[in-house]
């Protein structure tokens, strides 16, 4: 924990980063039910087309995991520079 964050911003910051993580759970889900049906209906019709769209997506849903889960060094960055930021603000508005 950065000892110059309140509370209120940890609060902010843990919704923040929580609803990211569960935008990807959902988008995770919808990939296999869908991906699901599709290969289903591709079996059914005796063709193999449906992994086409299962990499394709399933390209795309790697690419979210990543920005979700692994950018954690890119957000201590903002969360610095915006620190910085509010400190230069309040250094300013000061009388």
């Amino acid at each position: 924990m950065n000892p110059a964050m309140s509370p209120q911003d940890i609060e902010t910051l843990a919704q923040k980063r929580a609803k990211r993580k569960m935008g990807w759970y959902t988008h995770a889900f919808v990939y296999i039910v869908v991906n699901l049906g599709l290969a289903l209906k591709s079996a059914f019709a005796g063709h193999d087309w449906a992994v086409y769209p299962l990499l394709g997506w399933g390209l795309g849903l790697m690419i979210h995991g990543i920005v979700v889960f692994v950018s954690a060094p890119a957000d201590r960055l903002r969360e610095h520079l915006v620190q910085k930021e509010r400190d230069h603000l309040q250094q300013q508005n000061r009388p």
